[in-house]
């Protein structure tokens, strides 16, 4: 196999256009980093990229600016209405504006006041019906009338996920008071704090604000290929719902191993869509790679998972700190074997010589070293996915930052982010 062009996995503000402004979500990497690898790998017409952790849709969104095809998969609902929105051609543009004034006149007929409606965790009772009445007013419009029953996440067009992208955004500005020490989600009010109380036509007036500024940003964008076919679907990286060997490359980014909760991070929008796919966020942070919740069966350590794993593991259960043998040990045994489980479906959708490019990044337990990159690649080789390029990008500032208490055990926050190249024997 020949060397891949490798370039910064690192995201950077400079290179990002104004339509990509609007899917603000934690990624992995830049579009540009996965154009990149797509034009490296030099893809025969007619192949197919998969990524099974797509997040707000990187590579997809990459594959479909080349004109190849591609597969979005993710376990989170909320980011597969991201992913579906930010591959909105700019032929819409035209259209949002139309469309939004009539979401308004719809949702204005729309009184629906629920007490246990998640938005109100944040807002007050008549500014969470006023929300709530612009998701219906989506769906009224631009989902078909179903307002009493859940819809198939898979089947929301590109056009209405940007209507709730919008929302998304309207809901988290209006709820900013509650924005947490980490930025990337909302906290929980506190015991007797007041929650956000704003009029309905203050609302429209936010709401159509975004839509109009989506409007012109996406007039700007350059045209997706219209021969590329993309799929964007609602699926378990565990249990990958393809045939075997029916891919030609894989280019990912899995939830790295620093207890970063990503269900509580779209807790707002998951929230926004309620009406649609009726879910709860702690059931679905534990299900996802990387969940911080106790899993609710016993895991044991693997071989497979390989030597490095094995005494990370061991080191973990060891530590002297309060809960190493319980708590953490359960949530990196669980992070690891669900690690397992999906990069083992990875190799099997893969075709022979397919090629998997993955971005994974180290971090610490504490004071003991997880070296992800040395583990993903010992538990791909008992995947027959062999190791072909190695590149290490230094991260000086990673997430780990966020955790001040961390600093107890570790002077230094930055992190080593490494482009792994394998290829199925």
């Amino acid at each position: 196999m020949k060397s891949f062009e490798v370039i910064s996995p690192k995201q950077d503000a400079k290179n990002r256009t104004v339509w990509d402004e609007f899917f603000p979500y934690y990624a992995g990497y830049p579009v540009k980093f996965a154009s990149t690898i797509i034009e490296s790998i030099d893809l025969a017409r007619g192949s197919v990229v998969l990524d099974p952790w797509s997040g707000s849709g990187t590579t997809p969104y990459a594959a479909a600016r080349a004109g190849v095809d591609s597969l979005g998969f993710d376990i989170n609902p909320a980011m597969v209405v991201v992913a579906k929105a930010r591959l909105l051609p700019p032929s819409e543009a035209s259209s949002l504006l139309p469309i939004v004034d009539q979401i308004i006149g719809v949702s204005r007929s729309f009184e629906p006041l629920d007490a246990h409606d998640p938005l109100s965790v944040w807002f007050g009772p008549q500014t969470a019906c006023h929300l709530r009445s612009v998701e219906m007013g989506i769906r009224e419009v631009l989902v078909g009338r179903q307002l009493n029953a859940e819809t198939d996440i898979n089947s929301i067009s590109c056009l209405a996920s940007a209507f709730y992208v919008a929302l998304f955004a309207v809901t988290r500005s209006l709820a900013g008071k509650f924005r947490g020490s980490n930025p990337t989600w909302l906290r929980s009010p506190k015991k007797g704090e007041i929650r956000v109380s704003v009029s309905q036509e203050r609302i429209f007036m936010a709401f159509r604000s975004k839509l109009a500024q989506m409007a012109d940003a996406l007039a700007s964008q350059r045209d997706i290929v219209n021969d590329s076919r993309i799929d964007i679907r609602l699926a378990d990286s565990t249990n990958i719902p393809l045939p075997d060997s029916t891919v030609d490359a894989v280019i990912t980014s899995p939830p790295y191993c620093t207890r970063i909760d990503y269900a509580t991070t779209t807790r707002s929008e998951l929230a926004v869509l309620h009406g649609l796919l009726p879910s709860c966020h702690v059931d679905l942070g534990r299900r996802m790679l990387g969940s911080i919740r106790v899993p609710q069966r016993t895991i044991e350590v693997r071989e497979s998972w390989g030597g490095a794993c094995g005494k990370f593991l061991r080191a973990v259960a060891s530590h002297e700190s309060k809960a190493s043998a319980g708590y953490y040990l359960k949530t990196h045994l669980d992070y690891f074997d669900k690690l397992d489980k999906s990069i083992g479906e990875v190799s099997r959708v893969l075709k022979s010589h397919g090629v998997l490019v993955m971005v994974v990044q180290d971090s610490f337990y504490k004071d003991i070293h997880n070296d992800l990159p040395r583990i993903v690649t010992e538990i791909s080789r008992n995947h027959s996915l062999r190791i072909r390029q190695r590149n290490d990008f230094l991260i000086r500032r990673s997430m780990a930052s966020i955790n001040n208490k961390s600093k107890a055990y570790r002077s230094r926050s930055d992190a080593v982010e490494a482009v792994l190249c394998f290829q199925k024997d």
